[in-house]
């Protein structure tokens, strides 16, 4: 049996994980629920919006990803799992997602030792290097020897 996930964000970056996620593995679209919290929204209805997507899903596998610890989503999340077997993180970035909607079927601690482990190694400086190594030159008109 596999794990649910539930990604409540600000708007629109639950819905636009989800999305991303569905682009590579588009068989587990039913694995993987997402709530767009918007400005407006009252905490209480997003905790009954959440309520009804996590289903029985809270006592039987789902991990619960959210965006910034302390905003209203990470709380909406906090008292979604408050006393169930659900397990919450925060921080959600693409490459925990894609991590845990490819482990999904492992044990919810092996997810979650995955989600971290996912989003802390996906989160790296990147090098720029010129093409091919070579030295980048600048406009020059009288100066012709520029590849063509």
């Amino acid at each position: 049996m596999s794990n649910r996930i539930l990604i409540i964000a600000h708007a629109p970056l639950a819905q636009a994980l989800r999305d991303c996620a569905m682009h590579v593995y588009d068989e587990c679209s039913a694995d993987v629920i997402a709530i767009d919290v918007q400005p407006d929204a009252q905490p209480e209805d997003t905790l009954s919006q959440a309520l009804d997507a996590a289903g029985s899903a809270l006592d039987t596998g789902l991990l619960v990803l959210t965006d910034i610890f302390g905003a209203t989503p990470a709380n909406v999340a906090q008292k979604l799992v408050a006393g169930s077997n659900a397990k919450l993180i925060a921080g959600v970035n693409l490459p925990m997602l894609y991590r845990v909607v490819c482990y999904r079927h492992e044990s919810l601690d092996a997810l979650v030792a995955r989600a971290l482990t996912g989003g802390t190694q996906g989160v790296m400086q990147v090098a720029i290097t010129a093409p091919q190594n070579q030295n980048r030159r600048t406009h020059d008109q009288n100066n012709h020897h520029h590849q063509q």
